[in-house]
């Protein structure tokens, strides 16, 4: 028997991945720039959440298969667990608050899947597919939502996203001291290479973490808050 090929970083497959990911960021701003507040922008909203949770299901039901169970991985405890949750409900409620959680998410830390993806399973099985298919649509949906709706984030809204990844943050920590679990990378280093290795040994490189996506997130959110956007809201 022929053992199944093993996902590669920046092999074949991940540069098609990039390249569909890049044309894609292009066309869905292009799109949603085009078809605001027409006809067309509902369906096109309610399209891409539809497709988001057609990905986010499957690989969820996936998950708790018995070939595919581990307490490890299983749960619905990543950020992008919940992050998937937010942008379907932004995309069909344009609720402002779901749609900075989904663009601050989507741009800083759901890409970190992209760029250092923790994959195994190769193309084209149903995990390769579902775990791109699951990324690409949420990150699509942060740029759909804020470059290309103009739902804009607000301080307020900002300060909420903080608090609520606050919260994710203790509750995963508090999960994995009682389970032995590494969900969120809270405890320890990814395995493989990620951004995160320059930042320390834990708990240093939690603390940093921390600090450097609030700061990068009020920089994501301050040009959309200068007058000349913020009137569009």
């Amino acid at each position: 028997m022929v053992a199944a090929a093993k996902f590669e970083a920046y092999g074949p497959s991940h540069l098609v991945v990039l390249a569909i990911f890049a044309v894609g960021v292009v066309a869905v701003i292009a799109l949603c720039r085009q078809w605001r507040e027409t006809p067309m922008e509902q369906p096109l909203r309610r399209g891409l959440a539809i497709a988001i949770v057609g990905v986010a299901l499957p690989l969820q039901i996936l998950q708790f298969t018995p070939d595919e169970w581990d307490l490890q991985t299983s749960l619905p405890l990543q950020l992008c667990d919940f992050g998937w949750v937010f942008a379907v409900h932004a995309l069909w409620t344009r609720n402002r608050l779901s749609a900075t959680v989904t663009y601050l998410w989507g741009i800083t830390l759901t890409s970190q899947g992209v760029f250092t993806p923790d994959l195994h399973s190769e193309f084209p099985e149903p995990r390769f597919l579902m775990f791109w298919g699951m990324h690409l649509l949420v990150i699509w949906a942060s740029f759909a939502l804020v470059p290309g709706l103009t739902i804009l984030p607000t301080w307020r809204t900002y300060r909420l996203t903080v608090a609520i990844t606050l919260g994710w943050a203790l509750c995963a920590y508090v999960f994995n001291l009682v389970a032995d679990t590494h969900y969120g990378y809270l405890t320890r280093l990814p395995k493989g290479a990620s951004l995160l290795d320059f930042l320390g040994p834990w708990p240093l490189y939690v603390v940093l973490e921390i600090v450097i996506v609030a700061g990068v997130w009020a920089l994501l959110t301050w040009p959309w808050t200068r007058e000349r956007f913020s009137d569009r809201a």
